[in-house]
């Protein structure tokens, strides 16, 4: 069955591509037609994406993320199913993709349109509407599957203070929030001493700077201070946090903005018995993402996420976006806006 047959064909379309020259990458909005889409069996109009980190990684000269050339970046679209040949959605179906190959190696949500494989496509659980499933995306959906790996580990509400590192960043303050929302004693922590109140406003009980995670030089074990930690940095922050976890409990890590480096040694995993917990949402199974989306939409907190909402851009502001995430300018999170509001 073809994918795309009842799409308008010889459709053009504005979008953000990303070019490599020898050493250099343009990266601007041109238009595009329908017969510049990759296959897929989804064709989807992109109502919403979302700003994120990766993103930023997509269109720096030397970078391993971007695996084709031109690529439209953009790793989190929300959007309404134009033409689709996967039985599971139909036209008009609204309709969630992130993560597999999607704005590295696959023409991403950057753009007025996108076309994807079926497999990719969630679609929009009831309570949430897409500019908040924009606003959760791929951030969100690493804050609720790093909390169900630390709650199928064991960790409850009662435990005790779970922390979160890079707290202010997109992972970690949907972290914070989602944290927040189902009980737990959350201590935020993060390197910008303004984003204190944004993050008790949030729901943290505490703000901390990355100093106070520091263990004493020559120590291998720090006092026992986390039930669990949710870490967003990697690097020395990693190393750290696992000497510092209580007997028995476990760090979810899905970030490396502080270092693909781990310089730690056994005796946080034999003495004290904590994990380690690798969160992926690139190739998380589809039907692990269906379940991951329908907890996030019933424990949404709709005020909350309007208040993360950084700020909303057309496709033409997303290069200055992108500096600005990439620099550490952002706070919470950038949506998109490809299309203008009718």
């Amino acid at each position: 069955m073809t994918a795309y047959g009842s799409a308008p064909t010889g459709t053009s379309f504005e979008a953000v591509v990303a070019e490599r020259t020898g050493d250099h990458i343009a990266v601007g909005v041109r238009t595009l037609a329908d017969t510049d889409l990759p296959p897929g069996d989804v064709t989807v109009a992109v109502d919403w994406a979302a700003v994120n980190f990766k993103d930023s990684l997509a269109i720096e000269p030397g970078n391993r993320v971007a695996r084709i050339s031109p690529l439209v970046p953009g790793v989190d679209l929300v959007g309404t199913v134009l033409a689709s040949g996967d039985g599971r959605v139909v036209p008009g179906d609204a309709v969630i993709v992130h993560g597999h190959e999607l704005g590295t190696a696959h023409h991403g949500a950057f753009a007025q349109r996108a076309r994807v494989p079926g497999d990719w496509v969630v679609p929009l659980p009831e309570g949430l509407s897409p500019r908040e499933a924009a606003t959760l995306g791929t951030a969100g959906f690493t804050a609720a599957l790093s909390l169900r790996r630390l709650e199928h580990h064991g960790l409850q509400p009662s435990d005790g203070p779970v922390l979160v590192t890079g707290a202010s960043g997109g992972v970690g303050s949907t972290s914070v929030a989602l944290l927040a929302s189902r009980g737990y004693e959350v201590v935020a922590s993060t390197g910008k001493a303004d984003e204190h109140p944004y993050l008790l406003g949030l729901g943290a009980s505490s703000v901390i700077g990355r100093e106070d995670l520091a263990v004493e030089p020559g120590r291998v074990l720090g006092p026992e201070r986390w039930a669990g930690a949710v870490d967003c940095v990697g690097g020395p922050t990693l190393a750290a946090v696992l000497r510092t976890l209580r007997y028995g409990a476990a760090v979810a890590a899905s970030g490396l903005t502080g270092g693909n480096g781990l310089e730690t040694s056994v005796y946080p995993f034999i003495v004290r018995a904590v994990s380690l917990l690798g969160v992926d949402t690139v190739a998380t199974p589809r039907a692990e993402r269906l379940i991951v989306w329908e907890e996030l939409a019933d424990t949404a907190d709709h005020g909350m996420l309007d208040d993360m909402v950084a700020r909303e851009i057309g496709l033409d502001g997303v290069v200055e976006a992108l500096a600005d995430i990439r620099a550490g300018r952002v706070r919470g999170r950038v949506l998109v806006r490809p299309s203008p509001a009718a």
